[in-house]
């Protein structure tokens, strides 16, 4: 493995571990580029206030996130990062497993293909909290949406 690849699977996997789990954002500008597109599952984000939405879906699940990556594989400029996200709503513990996908250009990530098990991880937490996390993000929209008209 190149240096250059090797330090592709660093950016991936520190993006992941540090910036997505732990909520750090001002380690996204290291990571990520301005121009910056995330596809994850149905959803699709922007530039640097993307991650920052994107993140915060995540951790409005699990304020405890953690996210391990597991496996790692790379082909060209891009990396598959194999990860693990693990925490906590309302008390119960439950895992949501993906894979991200990132390009790299310049030592940036400018894009990334996320898909993970979503409904899994629903149906770990339990119909009511899923009732509660889907509400709460419905009403999340529509009070961001009247601010945005």
């Amino acid at each position: 493995m190149t240096t250059l690849e090797q330090d592709h699977k660093v950016i991936a996997r520190r993006a992941l571990e540090e910036v997505c789990a732990r909520g750090d954002f001002a380690k996204a500008e290291q990571f990520y580029s301005p121009s910056f597109r995330d596809h994850v599952n149905e959803l699709e984000f922007h530039g640097l206030e993307g991650v920052r939405k994107s993140v915060g879906l995540y951790r409005s699940v699990f304020p405890d996130l953690e996210i391990e990556v597991v496996d790692q594989v790379i082909d060209g400029d891009e990396v598959a990062s194999r990860w693990v996200a693990r925490g906590s709503n309302r008390g119960r513990r439950a895992t949501l497993e993906g894979i991200t996908i990132s390009r790299i250009e310049d030592g940036k990530i400018v894009e990334d293909w996320t898909v993970s098990d979503n409904v899994g991880m629903l149906r770990r937490l339990g119909l009511w909290r899923t009732l509660r996390l889907l509400a709460a993000q419905a009403r999340d929209r529509l009070s961001s949406g009247s601010r945005e008209a």
